[in-house]
Order: C-alpha cells, then structure tokens, then sequence
C-alpha cells in the first residue's frame, strides 16, 4: 500500500470513527435521558417525514409516535408501572418498534421474543422475562395455544390486529379507537429511572442451553442506534432497506437507529426476499442495506436481474460479508461502500471496519490501542480455556495469531458489561485475572486473529454454538429437543460444513432403539424448534463417543461431516423439498456441495 492509500485509509477510518464517538459522546447511565427520550427528539425534528414504509403503510414520524402513545395508554389502563415487563412476540410490522417505543414513554421495559420459536423454548422464554402480558398478531399467536399450560404464571394475550372480540382467551389491543390519539406521557410518569435501569431483553443462544435474556439498558440501547447513527452518516433524504428481525439487536437496535434518529425512512419487510430485493431496492429508492453476510450470499447466488446496477444503494452495513462474497458483491452489483461491524447483544466489544478493508470486521491501529480495551488472548482448544502463564494470568496474541476477544469491563458507557437476566450465566461470560491480578474482562466466545495493520478477522465460534442462517444455534437445545423424540437414545449435535454456504447447518448424530422413525422427525422438530435449528443432516451410530470426562467427542463427526464416504454410519438430508430425511447417497453428497437445493 502506497503513501496516498495509506493516508486515504487514516483518513476514513479516522473520520468514521470520529463520527461514531460524537454521537454517543453524551450516554451516561446516570442520566434520565432514556431510549424513548431520543425517539421523542427524532419524532420533534423530523415529525411529517415518512419514517416506516411497510407493505402498503407510509407512517410519519408524527404517527408513529401517536402509535408508541397507544400502547403507553394501554399500559396505564392496564396498571403496569415502571420496571415491569411486557413480552413481544410479533413478527417484523409498523407497531414494532412504536410498541417498545411506547412502552419505554412510562418505564416498562420489553421483552423481545423471537416469533420463530416453538415448544419448549418458547415457554422457556416467555417464563424468564418475568412478564404477565404478551403483545402479538393472529398470525403469531397460534404458536402461544399450544404452551400455555407449561407456563408458571398467568399469561394475557393481547392481539393487535384482531377483528372484534378474537376469543381462545386472547384480548384485542385497539390502536385505533378512538380516533384521537392519547398525548405523550408527561416525563414524570418514567421520573426516577436512569439510563442505567433495563429497556429491553434481547434473546441470545449464548454457549450452551436455551435462550438467554440479555439485559439491555437504555445505556446500551443508545449506544446501539446513536453508534449506527453516526457510523451510517444517513441523513432525511436516505431510505434504509431493513429485512433483518426486530427481535435482534442488528435490525432492531442497528439499522433503527441508523434509520430513525437521523429522520431518514426506513423501509421495513417481514422478511429477506432474494426474488424480489433488487425490485424493491429500486422501487423505493433505497440508499442504504442493513445485512448479514448469508442475504449478501443469496443475492449473488441469484441470476442476473434487471435492476441490480439500477438502484440507488450507496452503503450497505452489517455483519458475517465472507471476503470472497465482499468483492464480487461490490463489483457485480455497484455498491460504493460497505461497513463491516462486529459486536455482541450482550457484550462491550464493538468493532468498526470504516475503511472497507474486505473481509476485516474492524480495526483498532496501534496508535489508538489505548483508547479501545480490546484484545485478544491465547486460548487452548481443546480444554477451551485461555491460556494461563506461571503468574497465572493470560498472554497477549501476537499479530497473526488466533485467541479469543475479550473486552476489558469498566464502570462507563461503552465498556459496561451488564450481563443476562440470569447472574449465574452472566458471571460464566466474565474472565478474571487477565493481565493484572484483580482485573476482569468480557468473554466473546469468539476466536480472531489480527494483523500487523490493526485489523480484526473473525475465525470462529468456541465451544457447542454454531452459526446458521443468521442464528446461534445452541447444540444443546437442540439435543435436548432432539432427545424427547420417541427412539431416540443419545445424541450428539454440531454444525456440518457445506461448501459455498456461510454458517454451518446442524447435524445431529443419533443412537436410537426400535422406536425410533425417522419419517416423523421432521414434523416433530417443526414443533419445537425454530427452522433455522433444525438439523438439516442426520447420523445414525451404535454409539456415542465420549472423552475421558464423559464429554462428547465431535472432533471427528465434524471431520467426516455428511460424506458417505468417509463413515460407513447411514446418513440422511433433510430435503427442503419434500420436507423428509432422505438417505445420502454419493450422487445426492454430490449435489448438496453443487448447490443443488436451496438451504
């Protein structure tokens, strides 16, 4: 790299960085400025710009705030107060984010729920957030009729767009009657919270078991939107395409905050389409794309289309751009710019690649090493532990050298650690004794590696998660849904590699007895697990492995994968077609690494 490059480098990292730390330069869990107070703001500046287009909706900052008024007035009249929780189980609509935003206006905090779930984890997630109300659709809340009698405490169901009376026990939440909208709650009503106190749960596989519920104060949700405010650079004349889910901190946090506090419009879908994206893109004249690399993926896999190189797009943002995918996206569709970012819902590390470097999901250069308390440490694989020297504590990688990220937890803003719903898995994220006796620093669970230059690149996740359509998958709730099926003995769940494919889709290797059939596996795991956990790829063994600890060895299932070749073990692919296991044979191993289904 030239003298001119590099000084073209500094310069936009500098400027983006810059740009970033000034729009979070005021954050302070002390303050009484919370979420909904920022929301307010935006909604006074920019109140008849269009904010959300949904489907046939165009709300104005004006409207979506009276909206955010109606649930805080259905909260009243419903005597909550603040500190208490009201789950959400909607899928990506126009009340999303009114609903919380209102909620937030008298200090109830709001329990995002991944619409997707089913079963077991979706009562497990309703029970832990604590909440006695939940917010939902006709078309979500069919999932809740099937749980109810598992849940430890009386639930109310409250549907928003229910015609009448929608009976089964279930109450209509009228945001249309009447015609006047309720006035803003006065600030009083939320008087002795302080950013510091929780605005949301956000759901995370973590490492191990069910979803937890990550603790997002206002502090942290602020961070969230007021970062990407900054970073983005949108302005009111910009459209952000938003296909990403509510319920998760990158397009309900993110690319909200990019959107809506910097009175642009937001053009919001209930889901990714790569038929129709191009369309879209360009029928709104959308500026920027919040992604996550798997959409990036399917659109390059996608044939040639008319409008994709006739569009406005001038950034797209997000995380998981595979290097390989980076290029030809930017070239084959015309993208000028793209941001990388890494972060966690749950975590005080955050990463930045302002400069586009491909591939690198931030970058923190050696003359600002003092100002971002990041590093990364060596870490043992096989024991899955840091490294500990002779004084017992951990050693620095060098350049070029993988180990895990921490973040060093301090008592401010950006390196605040404030954990999950659940202490006992809070603490298990904290690493103690790093560099200094006394200090502690944030686990990721994630192995990096970083060059001479500063920048980051991710390598993988550490223990039982694995990654698949945008989603942590847990194994062991997988395994442990997997083990309920009649037949089935043990169990033992990872993620398989599939070439030409980001993430790893589950595998679950299975000793099962006479009971067991495979034809009504997949009609039951559509019960209880969300479709992104279903394992696409199933093995059959006499017995499990395990190690000298009695722990599952996956070493060697990860090793041969699906490959009949490699295991004389019968295999079997869920066929996104027929929706059955089918056994693998070498022409279908074949046509699985072709690309040959849509996964």
């Amino acid at each position: 790299m030239g003298v001119i490059e590099r000084i073209d480098r500094e310069v936009r990292f500098l400027t983006g960085l810059g740009r970033t730390l000034w729009a979070i330069r005021e954050i302070d869990s002390e303050s009484d400025v919370l979420i909904c107070d920022d929301f307010e703001r935006a909604v006074d500046k920019f109140a008849d710009h269009t904010a959300i287009i949904f489907e046939d909706e165009r709300l104005t900052y004006r409207q979506i705030d009276a909206l955010a008024n109606r649930f805080a007035a259905w909260a009243d009249t419903l005597g909550l107060a603040p500190r208490d929780t009201v789950a959400l189980l909607l899928p990506n609509r126009s009340e999303y984010v009114p609903a919380w935003a209102g909620l937030a206006k008298v200090g109830v905090a709001s329990a995002l729920i991944n619409n997707n779930l089913t079963g077991a984890a979706l009562t497990h997630c309703l029970s832990i957030s604590g909440a006695h109300h939940v917010i939902t659709d006709m078309e979500t809340a069919a999932a809740l009729d099937t749980i109810r009698a598992g849940l430890p405490r009386e639930l109310a169901i409250w549907v928003i767009d229910a015609e009448g009376d929608p009976g089964d026990g279930r109450h209509a939440l009228d945001l249309k009657t009447p015609k006047q909208a309720p006035e803003r709650p006065p600030r009083s009503r939320r008087a002795g919270l302080k950013a510091g106190d929780v605005a949301l749960y956000i759901y995370t596989s973590g490492t191990t078991g069910m979803p937890k519920a990550a603790r997002i104060t206002h502090t942290r949700a602020q961070l969230y939107m007021r970062a990407f405010s900054g970073a983005t650079h949108a302005t009111p004349e910009d459209r952000l395409y938003n296909v990403l889910p509510l319920y998760h901190s990158t397009g309900g946090l993110c690319a909200v905050g990019a959107a809506l506090l910097n009175g642009a419009t937001m053009v919001l879908r209930r889901k990714f389409s790569a038929t129709h994206f191009w369309d879209d893109v360009a029928e709104h004249e959308c500026t920027i794309f919040a992604y996550i690399g798997e959409l990036c993926r399917y659109l390059i896999n996608q044939p040639a289309h008319a409008k994709e190189r006739a569009h406005r797009l001038r950034l797209i943002f997000g995380n998981g751009l595979r290097p390989d995918i980076w290029r030809d996206f930017q070239t084959r569709f015309n993208v000028p710019r793209v941001l990388e970012f890494y972060g966690s819902t749950e975590g005080n590390v955050s990463l930045f690649n302002y400069d586009g470097q491909p591939g690198a999901i931030g970058r923190v250069p050696s003359y600002l090493r003092g100002n971002f308390a990041v590093r990364l440490v060596k870490f043992d694989v096989e024991s899955e532990a840091p490294v500990r020297n002779a004084d017992g504590l951990c050693s620095e990688c060098a350049p070029g050298e993988i180990g895990e990220a921490v973040g060093l937890i301090k008592n401010d803003a950006r390196h605040s650690y404030t954990g999950y719903a659940d202490k006992t898995a809070s603490e298990k994220k904290v690493l103690r004794d790093v560099f200094a006796h006394g200090d502690a620093w944030f686990r990721t669970g994630d192995l990096m590696r970083q060059d001479k230059d500063g920048y980051f690149y991710f390598v993988d996740r550490i223990g039982d998660t694995f990654r698949w359509k945008g989603e942590n998958v847990s194994t062991t709730e997988v395994a442990e849904a997997l083990s309920r099926y009649a037949g089935v003995a043990e169990v033992n769940v990872y993620g398989a590699k599939v070439d030409k494919l980001d993430g790893r889709p589950g595998m679950a290797a299975i000793t099962p007895n006479e009971r067991f059939d495979i034809e009504g596996l997949p009609a039951f795991l559509d019960r209880e697990l969300p479709p992104y956990a279903c394992p696409l790829f199933v093995r059959m063994q006499p017995a499990i492995e395990t190690t000298g600890t009695f722990k599952y060895r996956k070493v060697d299932l990860v090793k041969e994968g699906f490959d009949p070749a490699k295991t004389e073990h019968d295999l079997f692919f869920l066929n996104p077609d027929t929706k059955r296991y089918e056994r693998i044979t070498p022409e279908l191993y074949r046509r699985i690494q072709d690309g040959a289904f849509r996964l």
